[in-house]
């Protein structure tokens, strides 16, 4: 089952436009940063663009932060590479026959519900600056 990076690859995105003001800011240098590549980044960039978070114009590699890195949160991030999607999914496809099969993940639904609405607080409680910040005190060591 693969997994999704969209939110770890878009906060990238945001601290490397954040640290590299005067840098190259072309989707390569950004797709060779995150070992990805560049039509990959330029979506990522238009999700995060349509969100409100950056400016950019196509075919100029000047995208820039909208708010402050400490107005901007993991949430904010979160929400505008992955929507409403839910971080946890249920089985959809266990034995309708079955009490345990039905009722099980109804149960299951209501925890994961509670699941995402506190990993939603916790995003919410994390910004950019924070990011940026210990990200600096990693490389300075």
């Amino acid at each position: 089952m693969a997994h999704s990076t969209k939110l770890s690859d878009a906060m990238h995105i945001l601290v490397f436009i954040e640290t590299n003001p005067n840098g190259d800011l072309t989707s390569d240098a950004i797709a060779t940063s995150l070992a990805s590549n560049p039509s990959s980044v330029r979506q990522m960039m238009g999700k995060l663009k349509r969100a409100g978070l950056i400016s950019c114009v196509t075919g100029h590699a000047q995208p820039a932060l909208t708010r402050r890195p400490d107005a901007i949160t993991m949430l904010d991030v979160y929400r505008a590479v992955e929507g409403d999607k839910p971080l946890l999914h249920l089985d959809t496809h266990t034995n309708p026959e079955c009490g345990l099969g039905v009722n099980v993940q109804l149960v299951i639904g209501e925890r994961f519900g509670e699941v995402q609405q506190a990993a939603e607080q916790a995003m919410d409680r994390v910004t950019l600056a924070q990011v940026i910040e210990q990200y600096e005190r990693r490389i300075a060591k």
